[in-house]
């Protein structure tokens, strides 16, 4: 169940970007906010990596942007299909990781983060509950974000 839950925000997340050009994938929607379509898949694609690479396998993985304070701000380097296929391989990558293990298994927090939790071990179940809140939460920035640029709402 929580990985259908999953499966279906992140393709959520995809037809939001779909039928609409670069320039209007980094619109922002309400200024200040620089949120856009184009840095919430930036952005997703560092929480893919960072939960199931970095937290859940214990990899030493580097961000993809560098530093995951720019997660949000498109990167003026690459195309929204190149972030949407960069994105997919991390979902593709996460998938694998999660293939036949126990929801109680356990990654590794960072002392810095585990200070925050209050515990280092974090278990599957907790990361797949935690990235549907995540989706979830950004999907209805994409919500608003795809409305504003033409005006699509709905799934």
């Amino acid at each position: 169940m929580l990985a259908s839950w999953l499966y279906l925000h992140r393709a959520t997340l995809a037809q939001k970007g779909a039928g609409i050009d670069d320039a209007q994938t980094r619109r922002a929607a309400v200024e200040p906010s620089a949120l856009s379509l184009f840095g919430l898949v930036q952005h997703l694609a560092d929480v893919e990596r960072k939960w199931f690479q970095r937290v859940f396998a214990g990899r030493d993985v580097p961000w993809i942007r560098g530093d995951p304070a720019s997660g949000f701000t498109p990167d003026p380097e690459r195309s929204f299909a190149d972030v949407l296929a960069v994105w997919r391989r991390e979902v593709e990558v996460s998938r694998e990781i999660c293939a036949g293990r126990s929801l109680d298994d356990t990654g590794r927090l960072s002392a810095e983060e585990a200070a925050l939790m209050g515990s280092a071990a974090i278990s599957l179940r907790w990361i797949l509950v935690h990235l549907i809140e995540e989706y979830a939460r950004h999907n209805g920035h994409a919500d608003l974000l795809r409305e504003r640029v033409d005006g699509v709402t709905g799934p």
